[in-house]
């Protein structure tokens, strides 16, 4: 029996270890602090190479005509200028600026592309977390566990399909113009280039939106990643309550012990009563009233059960006046908080009961 209890035990300190909670709040901040964000580099890889080619599409004639004005600069008037140091100087500049049209565009649009598929991801994140030395990164045994992961064997897969998909695309589109292609060489330079020039953007668009696709996809499964990597055990989720929010048992005595504290200031109160008003086993209202310093009679005690038993033992050891009045007993302790006074509503039955003790006063 001894050792059934015993697995049984060590059985759910086992399962109590594993990670099947969801990140709380703070953990899923700590994190982004960190660095630590569900990402996708395909995502901006795609939308770079989408977004070049669809500049090529709509822009790619002016462009080449610019290339064209260039090479046909360089091979017609440059090489017919003195080598002089001036001359060098002014080839060198005229060249530089005509590739930097050229070039500069798709910078820019791999900056912005960069840019924004990085915010719709994870939003406006700056941090240097990522960047600082840590001798984890040095670790080889677990740059080892990396290569071996069932993350590298997903990257592995993924590198593959990418392959297989891209070359499916750019065999078809050039089966389509396979005619063309065999007759390039019974035709001008002009029309090489261009024909090559389109079954190039053709490809690279296709290609750039299929990855897009793609990237969906695995945008998705690295969200996915992230968040169980983040999965915390119950005894996390407890740790991470402490730190927060103190320990729940610190705080249960803080309260009860409050509690007391209160309790033991309204029983300190009760002398002071002129009545109590009973239920007369379940709920007991002591009622104050001093007519030079409130404007109504106030409640300064109130109980149910065991602490309106304690109220009407007070009243009794002080010799004050218990009344019954069931009706009354329980608006008063449903309406009126400790210290308040009584409402308009009530007023009138609790006057006529003080007016009732005022009498027997008068009397003994």
């Amino acid at each position: 029996m001894e050792q059934t209890k015993l697995i049984l035990t060590i059985n759910l300190q086992f399962f109590a270890g594993e990670k099947t909670e969801e990140a709380t709040p703070k953990k899923k901040q700590d994190a982004r602090e960190k660095g630590q964000v569900a990402k996708s580099q395909e995502v901006a890889s795609a939308l770079i190479m989408l977004a070049c080619f669809l500049f090529l599409l709509f822009m790619g004639q002016s462009m080449g005509a610019n290339l064209t004005k260039m090479m046909r600069g360089t091979f017609t008037e440059y090489l017919h200028w003195d080598v002089t140091v001036h001359n060098v100087q002014v080839v060198f500049n005229q060249l530089l600026l005509e590739s930097a049209l050229i070039v500069v565009p798709f910078l820019l649009i791999a900056l912005v592309m960069g840019v924004f598929s990085n915010y719709i991801q994870i939003g406006f994140l700056f941090t240097t977390e990522p960047l600082k030395m840590k001798l984890e990164k040095l670790d080889p045994i677990q740059g080892a566990k990396k290569i071996f992961s069932m993350r590298s064997i997903v990257e592995l897969l993924k590198s593959i399909l990418k392959i297989i998909l891209t070359s499916t695309i750019a065999i078809l589109v050039l089966s389509k113009a396979v005619d063309e292609i065999m007759v390039l060489s019974q035709t001008s330079v002009g029309h090489v280039l261009t024909l090559v020039s389109s079954l190039t953007v053709q490809i690279g668009t296709f290609i750039a939106l299929l990855l897009l696709v793609l990237s969906v996809l695995d945008y998705i499964y690295q969200k996915y990643e992230h968040e169980k990597g983040l999965r915390m055990s119950k005894q996390d989720v407890k740790d991470e309550y402490k730190k927060t929010e103190g320990d729940p048992l610190i705080k249960g005595k803080i309260k009860q012990r409050q509690r007391e504290m209160a309790m033991s200031r309204m029983m300190q109160e009760i002398p002071k009563a002129d009545v109590v008003i009973t239920n007369p086993t379940h709920f007991a209202v002591a009622i104050q009233y001093n007519p030079s310093e409130m404007q109504a009679p106030k409640v300064i005690a109130k109980g149910k059960d065991l602490i309106a038993l304690r109220i009407k033992e007070i009243a009794q050891r002080e010799n004050i006046i218990t009344m019954e009045n069931k009706p009354l007993a329980r608006a008063l302790h449903a309406q009126v908080e400790i210290g308040q006074e009584v409402p308009e509503s009530l007023f009138k039955a609790v006057a006529e009961v003080l007016a009732y003790v005022y009498q027997l006063r008068k009397r003994a």
